[in-house]
């Protein structure tokens, strides 16, 4: 086990959530409604909104991963480091999803708290919410 995970269990910031499994089809629901959300703004030339958008998709579809273990999650960071640890080290999940987990991560604070964000930005965010959300679901099947 990671030490960052055992960290992110030790602390609390993960937890078991047995209930999580009967969950993961409405947040899969719920990535897909923010990502739609993302790609209007987009249209719209609301990049800020469109990458906070798109962010909290691959969040939610980051959850399902995490329900689907019957695990929860009660800090963002931790959800990245036990995605890591459940998907990524079992070959389930490439590297390259939660790079750009983590990427979306930092766009979305600075869209939202630093008021820093652009039409590049949002379009990589939404491109890689989708691509995620592709992929968490044939992870689940």
């Amino acid at each position: 086990m990671n030490p960052d995970f055992k960290s992110c269990l030790e602390k609390k910031r993960i937890l078991p959530f047995p209930k999580g499994k009967f969950l993961v089809e409405k947040e899969l629901q719920t990535a897909e409604e923010d990502l739609n959300d993302a790609k209007f703004g987009f249209a719209h030339n609301r990049y800020k909104w469109s990458t906070i958008q798109g962010y909290y998709s691959m969040f939610h579809s980051a959850r399902a991963l995490l329900f689907s273990k019957g695990y929860r999650e009660k800090s963002h960071y931790c959800l990245f480091i036990a995605l890591n640890d459940l998907f990524v080290k079992e070959g389930k999940l490439d590297v390259e999803y939660i790079e750009a987990f983590r990427n979306a991560m930092t766009l979305r604070e600075n869209a939202d708290y630093r008021t820093r964000f652009s039409k590049s930005g949002a379009e990589a965010v939404i491109e890689n919410a989708e691509a995620f959300l592709n992929t968490a679901r044939k992870i689940i099947k």
